[in-house]
């Protein structure tokens, strides 16, 4: 009697297979239109090819487009399919990596000559014969030593096999020219890869090591279907016309000086302006909520660190300490230390507790030159840093009062599509988390009770706490849908056992605080590129850095012009006059392309009757009003945070 497999599908149903069955021929077996659209399959967990066969009962799922994973092996296999276009081309080129991504996939090359935008053309056309021959992807086995002796010179493929490779390792053809070491899966062949586009090519490190050899990045995207990959890159147009990088410049807000060195910020005038803006309303929240605000220096003894135990956990993320007089200093490349030591200045009572000790920090890391992105991966930044010590019995409160914050904080500046995770341990498996499970359990409730009583919707995220505690990560939702990592709410058992923090509690005693870290913008940095984006550089009124410009006709308009300024500057309202000698056409549309939200037009007319002709940067010909209620208009949106103009 031959054998066979018991196999659990998704809706608790089960079939017996025959030995030897893959879950292709389950899908058949349900559906000639599932195995048709099927792209992957999940056995007992972990992702599959659909012709590898079963090894023996199961839990099956059959992956198809509707499947986020299926876009992830799509993806995967498009990279093979892109690197198998890359060696018939160029057959002298050597493979390096070649992942999926959220956005798509990227492979690594070593090659003496760099691709070039024709090139680039090229190799999708030659992707798109490929394609069109209907090659199968077929997993091979092989053994380690074989695959050394077979791969030969080609170093990366060798390094990675005795690195990563098991005694019997797979690999994946792509017709009789293409093999390449991969763990798989892929689609079942190339007829399935529908909708693809290669997008640049940059440098990127061997295993992102700058002591490593340079590579060629080429980076491609792919979709199931045509108009989700035209959708996409449609949005990537919208997106290059948005990078703050660029608005940065046209704008006039902020640059980055080669003489002063890379991931450091200069913040222009106008830049200035919006971000005294975002930090004054941040400092003014701390104070109407109870916190305290603190200013500490941004360089310290590297004691201070050892003790905190940066020095040893973060080294690679600090600045090279320096030799001072009594000791080695160093650029802090975090706030909270700083804070603990305020807090650690006196015994405190449970009566003065919580302690909410919050401040504007400018901290230092270290990044590699290739991961540094405009505004929103810099050198120096700052965070608008906060440190709560409290009793077990206040957390949940103060948990609750900082996801309130973190959601108003989104409301003001227009994010109303936002999402939350929670970042929970292994329950001690590992042993890399510090604290224990005692801690980790109360820290845990009153994360998800402080959510429940939000009513937020949070995903877990198990196994992706930090080292020292749990933590709630909020990440919001831009104008064209991309997800920004933002808020981020942190227990931390670690700090308050190494720096010995206590207060005296109702027992006389005295006990060790908890401690929560929490940073709202994340860093002011950061959030000022995300805005920028997000409104493509049209900041709502209460944030721009001009919110009205006066133009005057004619010179003879210009006394009228500068008395209109006047009032706008008494009301609060930051204008200017545009008195150059040019026709108010042209000044109407340079206003346009800087974004200023109301343009007021003043000749002969508008100086009699006290008016001014409005022009609204979205909404255009406002038509002429009297100058006090065009003010007053202004004012209300200021004072409203308003996002929208009318």
């Amino acid at each position: 009697m031959s054998q066979s497999f018991q196999v659990t599908l998704p809706d608790g149903s089960s079939k017996s297979v025959a030995a030897g069955a893959a879950p292709i021929d389950v899908a058949r077996e349900i559906s000639e239109r599932l195995a048709g659209d099927a792209i992957a399959a999940k056995v007992n967990g972990e992702l599959w090819d659909l012709a590898r066969p079963l090894e023996g009962d199961a839990k099956l799922e059959i992956l198809t487009p509707k499947n986020p994973e299926a876009l992830t092996v799509y993806r995967h296999s498009t990279a093979h399919l892109l690197a198998a276009a890359v060696l018939e081309l160029f057959p002298e080129t050597q493979l390096g990596i070649g992942p999926p991504t959220e956005a798509g996939f990227f492979y690594d090359f070593q090659r003496e000559e760099p691709f070039t935008t024709e090139d680039l053309e090229k190799i999708e056309k030659r992707m798109s014969e490929i394609q069109a021959r209907n090659l199968p992807y077929e997993r091979v086995m092989t053994p380690k030593e074989e695959g050394l002796r077979k791969y030969g010179n080609l170093w990366m493929k060798c390094e990675l096999i005795r690195e990563k490779a098991a005694e019997i390792f797979s690999e994946y053809t792509l017709g009789p020219g293409f093999i390449d070491f991969c763990r798989g899966p892929h689609v079942p062949n190339t007829s399935k890869l529908k909708a693809f586009k290669l997008l640049s090519v940059a440098g990127a490190y061997w295993k992102g090591d700058e002591k490593n050899p340079q590579l060629q990045r080429i980076y491609g995207t792919a979709f199931f279907t045509r108009k989700e990959l035209t959708e996409y890159l449609e949005k990537l147009e919208e997106a290059k016309k948005r990078d703050h990088r660029k608005l940065g410049q046209e704008l006039d807000l902020f640059s980055i000086q080669e003489l002063a060195g890379p991931g450091l910020i200069f913040f222009h005038p106008k830049g200035g302006i919006i971000r005294k803006t975002i930090e004054d309303w941040m400092r003014d929240q701390y104070l109407k909520r109870g916190y305290s605000l603190v200013y500490t220096p941004h360089v310290m003894r590297r004691e201070l660190w050892k003790t905190s135990g940066h020095a040893n956990f973060y080294s690679a993320n600090m600045f090279t300490p320096m030799e001072l007089d009594d000791a080695e200093y160093q650029l802090k490349p975090m706030n909270c230390p700083g804070h603990i030591l305020i807090y650690r200045d006196r015994m405190r009572s449970y009566r003065d507790l919580p302690v909410r000790l919050g401040e504007l920090g400018t901290v230092y890391r270290y990044e590699r030159s290739g991961t540094m992105h405009g505004l929103l991966r810099v050198r120096g930044f700052t965070q608008d840093d906060a440190h709560i010590f409290c009793t077990p019995d206040q957390i949940e409160q103060e948990v609750v009062s900082c996801l309130e914050f973190a959601i108003d904080v989104l409301h003001t500046y227009g994010f109303d599509s936002y999402e939350a995770e929670l970042s929970t341990w292994d329950k001690g498996a590992s042993g890399k988390y510090d604290g224990s499970a005692d801690l980790w359990e109360l820290a845990e409730k009153a994360l998800e009770r402080a959510t429940a009583r939000l009513n937020l919707s949070v995903k877990v995220m198990p196994d992706e706490a930090a080292f020292y505690g749990p933590k709630i990560d909020m990440k919001l939702v831009d104008a064209l849908g991309r997800k920004w990592q933002l808020s981020t709410v942190q227990f931390d058992f670690t700090l308050p056992r190494r720096f010995e923090l206590e207060y005296v509690a109702e027992d006389g005693k005295k006990h060790q605080p908890l401690m929560v870290h929490r940073a709202l913008y994340g860093s002011v940095e950061r959030f000022f590129g995300i805005l920028t984006e997000h409104y493509a550089g049209a900041f709502p009124v209460w944030l721009a850095p001009v919110q009205a410009v006066v133009l005057p006709i004619t010179d003879r308009h210009l006394d009228y012009a500068r008395t209109v300024q006047e009032k706008l500057e008494a009301a609060g309202i930051r204008s200017s006059v545009d008195d150059r000698k040019e026709k108010v056409n042209l000044k109407i549309r340079e206003a346009q392309l800087q974004k200023v939200p109301y343009m007021l037009v003043v000749g002969d007319r508008e100086a009699e009757t006290g008016a001014v002709s409005v022009r609204n940067r979205k909404l255009g010909d406002q038509g002429a009003k009297p100058v006090d209620e065009v003010i007053a208009a202004i004012r209300v949106l200021i004072d409203t945070k308003a996002v929208a103009e009318g």
